[in-house]
């Protein structure tokens, strides 16, 4: 009997992994301030952050997906973040290509609309398609992709870099687009390495990325996550200055098709004018 558990123990072990990558992600929520511009009526306004979700099998999938863009259609955002790797890694099931990453997103609603930004899974070595054919896959859905650029969303201009680990993101470039549409900075990236390159201003920066390590162990924590900053930005939120981050866990996983720890998440923040 004995014998039996130690052997079933492993694939137990490895069935949970997997169910907690699998699992509806956890809602999050934040509250900050910024200042408003003038023109802009004094009420919060609500942004929810989806990000990472590597459509690829056994732990994501369309079906999945679609429940968790219903999942934050009622939460009734004002605005939609999308932070970047949407393709997934193959992880032993199915494969998705950039049209059908993309296309759950195709329901999401919001008054303010959708921004979106690329990751690093989404760059050409991976999803085969450049920068340019990936705007025009996410404007036949209805949604912005922003690269380097700038939009204004009700009192927010909304930045949207480059992702710095495959590419160079423009950051003063980025910032004066901000600037020229007025408005509330929230600044869009895919992973937290452009945070510290960040001026030293009132700014909120949403990104993902970390994927909050993944797997991480029971009184040790997170051990791992892809920064050159190492651990330093590896999930939550972070202040530094006048300016705040969030970090997502993100919504499905690199790799392994498993999550330990670290639950698959969605943000949603209230934005109210200083």
């Amino acid at each position: 009997m004995a014998l039996l558990f130690l052997l079933l123990l492993p694939v137990g072990t490895l069935f949970w992994l997997v169910a907690n990558a699998r699992a509806m992600p956890v809602v999050r929520r934040l509250d900050v301030s910024l200042p408003f511009p003038a023109d802009a009526p004094r009420r919060p306004v609500t942004v929810a952050l989806m990000t990472d979700s590597h459509l690829s099998g056994p732990d994501n999938s369309p079906e999945r997906m679609a429940r968790i863009v219903a999942q934050v259609n009622g939460l009734r955002p004002d605005l939609i973040v999308l932070g970047g790797d949407y393709i997934g890694d193959a992880k032993g099931g199915a494969i998705y290509g950039p049209v059908q990453s993309i296309a759950p997103f195709a329901a999401l609603r919001a008054p303010l609309g959708v921004v979106a930004v690329l990751g690093n899974h989404d760059a050409r070595k991976h999803a085969l398609i450049s920068r340019r054919q990936w705007g025009a896959l996410f404007a036949r859905i209805g949604i912005r992709l922003l690269d380097n650029q700038a939009v204004r969303r009700g009192p927010l201009a909304i930045g949207g870099l480059r992702d710095i680990y495959t590419g160079r993101p423009d950051i003063p470039k980025t910032l004066a687009a901000m600037r020229a549409v007025g408005g509330a900075p929230l600044m869009l990236s895919h992973g937290p390495d452009a945070f510290p390159l960040l001026p030293d201003q009132p700014m909120l920066t949403l990104v993902g990325h970390t994927h909050c390590g993944q797997v991480a162990l029971p009184f040790v924590g997170i051990v791992y996550v892809p920064s050159r900053y190492g651990l330093r930005y590896a999930c939550g939120v972070y202040r530094e200055g006048m300016r705040t981050m969030v970090v997502s866990a993100g919504l499905g996983t690199s790799g392994l098709p498993i999550r330990m720890l670290a639950a698959p998440d969605v943000w949603l923040i209230t934005i109210h004018p200083r």
